[in-house]
């Protein structure tokens, strides 16, 4: 069976043929910007490879891969222009290259666009794929807004952030290889586990994500470490910090959480450090093994081919032991 890096290589050469400006450039330019600018096209591989390993041709679901990857670019062009965020995949971000006005715009014909992909789809897998779509799409919306919500309330528990990057980020994951099983016309069984398999890693994925947010390399993370710190965001470290901390030190993270100030620096120092003395750093690690462990314990279950299944362990292996 394929490696990653061939499934990578098929999916960016497909992404290539399809992605071209158009007029108006103001409009399709942004979208071929954001698109260019690569990142680890974890989505679409999954798609790919979960066509093959349940036995169908990964190159039917090259169009179901494009829309996933199209969708994802289209939440992260708007969910840039909520955060004002300036950096991303270490480039300018859209809003802050064009305007907002423009990132919205385009932003839209990406959502658009992506539905359109399906339409290559026979009507039984087109039905299929669109109500998985339709679902996720709805739900990564929903992940967005209660990401909003956290940030101005106080009382943000662990689930309720685990139902937050549920929503906003493994369900697309999990979506991304259903769609996959979908066209390779598997049983709604293995539907069923692949995309639980997809929750668990995607989960791991995102507590990853905030964990590198604070501690990564800031030469290699891509995007400006200390931006969820800066943007007062809810995230596991800081909630575990709200539990395990000394009273002084939450009374000061939570005034931390309340400012925005103009020279961040201090307070991203100052917040990582109660991370790590009380004991929240550490506990995010241990989250992280154990949602990556249930993912790989699906996985082992599954009703296919050993050496089909052993590109899924390779990949999730290596996802989660990135440093960026």
């Amino acid at each position: 069976m394929p490696n990653v890096e061939f499934y990578r290589g098929c999916f960016n050469s497909y992404l290539e043929k399809k992605i071209r400006t158009k007029e108006p450039q103001n409009l399709y330019d942004p979208i071929v910007y954001i698109m260019d600018l690569g990142g680890k096209r974890l989505r679409p591989i999954l798609t790919l490879i979960s066509t093959d390993v349940f036995g169908g041709k990964y190159e039917d679901a090259l169009d179901a891969a494009l829309a996933i990857e199209i969708f994802h670019n289209f939440s992260l062009v708007h969910d840039d222009i909520m955060d004002a965020a300036p950096l991303r995949r270490g480039e300018i971000t859209v809003h802050k290259k064009w305007d907002v006005n423009t990132g919205i715009l385009s932003g839209d014909v990406m959502l658009i666009n992506s539905y359109q992909y399906f339409e290559s789809y026979p009507a039984d897998l087109f039905k299929s794929l669109i109500e998985v779509f339709s679902k996720t799409a709805i739900e990564v919306c929903e992940g967005q807004q209660y990401d909003m919500d956290f940030e101005i309330r106080d009382d943000v528990t662990v689930p309720d952030y685990l139902k937050m990057i549920t929503y906003k980020t493994a369900v697309l994951v999990a979506a991304a290889m259903k769609m996959g099983a979908i066209i390779a016309r598997s049983s709604e069984e293995l539907q069923s586990a692949i995309y639980d398999y997809g929750i668990n890693l995607g989960i791991a994925f995102q507590l990853q994500d905030d964990y590198l947010d604070a501690f990564g390399d800031p030469e290699n993370f891509g995007k400006q470490v200390g931006g969820d710190i800066i943007e007062n965001k809810k995230t596991f470290l800081y909630i575990r910090a709200m539990e395990l901390a000394t009273e002084e030190e939450k009374r000061e993270l939570k005034n931390l959480f309340s400012i925005k100030p103009q020279n961040p620096h201090e307070k991203i120092q100052t917040v990582k450090q109660i991370f790590i003395k009380s004991g929240a750093a550490e506990l995010t690690r241990k989250e992280i093994e154990k949602y990556t462990k249930q993912a790989f314990q699906i996985l082992e279950s599954l009703d296919a081919p050993e050496k089909k299944k052993g590109i899924l362990q390779r990949f999730g292996n290596k996802l989660m032991n990135r440093e960026v």
